[in-house]
């Protein structure tokens, strides 16, 4: 089976392991959540996994032995759940948006309307298939009516993360999570300058689900129940996601 991305490891010699698999998109606030965790639990172990929504939910059905599954949209968890394979009904942990990123300076107050522009040659997505940021994405470019005019411009990337790698380095702007404007190294990309948020009136509310997976421990429940405190909640706001 192959992996995705990158492991996180939060330490503890003799600590228990929990393995958590993360929707790409969760990357950048998962280093803080999982220290914010190790203070109250210093004895669990985080190992995360993290990639797009969609192939973590091929992984375990395929038998990976996740505990806690952390999806950038509601319908995985709910596919997950509908086949028996959770102990816990999908709830909403937090809401995502999409923002454009480029590491040039643009006139974002052309808003999304500046992808029409000549200039811009490539678009950087997560793959709509199976990452929830890019299908918001393709959905925002539809209502803005821009899809058939900016289809050929679209360089498709594997997880939103790679979207915004993608975005910085081999296009001319990206859809991006907007959490990932909150990490330390993105803050050099400046709002109105280098990125702005899209119109929320444009897709569908990203509303990101956890589950407790089947098999899940009394440890990866702690980290469950973790993900739903205000403890949480405040670094998910701090990254630009909202909570209720």
């Amino acid at each position: 089976m192959r992996k995705i991305l990158i492991l996180f490891f939060i330490v503890g010699l003799n600590a228990s392991v929990i393995k958590v698999a993360v929707a790409a998109n969760v990357s950048y606030a998962m280093p803080e959540l999982i220290k914010t965790f190790h203070k109250i639990y210093p004895g669990i172990k985080v190992q995360v996994l993290l990639g797009s929504s969609g192939k973590l939910t091929t992984q375990i059905r395929e038998g990976a032995p996740f505990e806690v599954f952390l999806s950038a949209n509601m319908k995985y968890p709910k596919y997950l759940y509908k086949e028996k394979m959770t102990i816990t009904k999908p709830v909403v942990y937090a809401k995502g948006s999409l923002a454009l990123l480029s590491s040039r300076k643009k006139d974002f107050s052309k808003g999304i309307m500046l992808l029409r522009e000549k200039y811009i040659n490539k678009i950087a997505i997560a793959n709509p298939k199976t990452a929830p940021y890019g299908k918001a994405a393709v959905e925002a470019l539809k209502k803005a009516s821009l899809y058939k005019k900016v289809k050929s411009k679209l360089v498709y990337a594997q997880s939103v993360s790679q979207a915004v790698a993608y975005s910085i380095v081999a296009a001319d702007i990206g859809f991006v999570a907007k959490s990932s404007l909150y990490s330390k190294k993105m803050l050099k990309y400046k709002k109105g300058v280098n990125w702005i948020e899209v119109n929320q009136k444009l897709y569908t509310p990203i509303k990101q689900g956890i589950v407790l997976l089947k098999n899940s421990s009394k440890q990866a429940k702690e980290f469950y129940d973790f993900i739903l405190s205000k403890n949480a909640k405040k670094i998910f706001k701090d990254f630009g996601y909202k909570v209720s």
